[in-house]
């Protein structure tokens, strides 16, 4: 087993006074902190997230331009390439992160796997490339990027948990919602 730490979406724009603020987004940060601090030694692999949208236009239908969003299908304009929105929220410590995943650049992405890094490769060509087989997901939002990318991590082969504690969701309905679905579909919850 090689265990591999995925950080979706910890940024600015995700947590309290963001574009699209969860609440608990900067308490998450700072115990995703605490926890690679005390676990680093367990990861083979630390990759992180972030939307990265581009700030013309309306990322193929994501952002809501002429009418008011649904926040199912579109959302207010967020975490824009290069503005403060876009980074890390700053209670997440970014120096054990060694592979950096940007997602949306111009159209929706929800999941993890729908970005690319730096230099081009896919989520899941770095995973395979380090040979992980387990993948602990954490991060914002439990209900929407961190369902999406703890699903389609699955879908490629990984093992999964997701660290409850390492998580905030945008409502609690929705959020209960997707832990039950990770326990019925294989992603174990700890």
């Amino acid at each position: 087993m090689t265990r591999g730490l995925l950080i979706v979406d910890v940024q600015n724009d995700f947590t309290e006074g963001g574009a699209l603020g969860v609440d608990g987004g900067a308490a998450v940060a700072r115990r995703i902190s605490e926890h690679l601090a005390a676990h680093r030694g367990e990861y083979a692999l630390v990759a992180a997230s972030r939307d990265w949208h581009d700030g013309d236009g309306d990322n193929g239908g994501h952002f809501a331009t002429s009418s008011a969003p649904d926040f199912t299908v579109t959302w207010p304009v967020h975490c824009v390439a290069g503005t403060p929105g876009a980074e890390y929220h700053p209670g997440l410590d970014t120096t054990g992160i060694e592979v950096h995943v940007r997602k949306g650049q111009g159209r929706p992405a929800y999941s993890a796997f729908e970005g690319t890094t730096e230099d081009g490769r896919s989520l899941a060509e770095v995973l395979v490339e380090r040979g992980i087989t387990d993948l602990d997901v954490v991060g914002i939002a439990t209900d929407h990027c961190v369902r999406a990318s703890a699903l389609d991590a699955l879908e490629s082969g990984e093992r999964v948990r997701v660290l409850t504690d390492l998580v905030a969701g945008v409502a609690p309905g929705t959020s209960a919602a997707a832990l039950d679905e990770f326990r019925t579909v294989g992603i174990e919850t700890v």
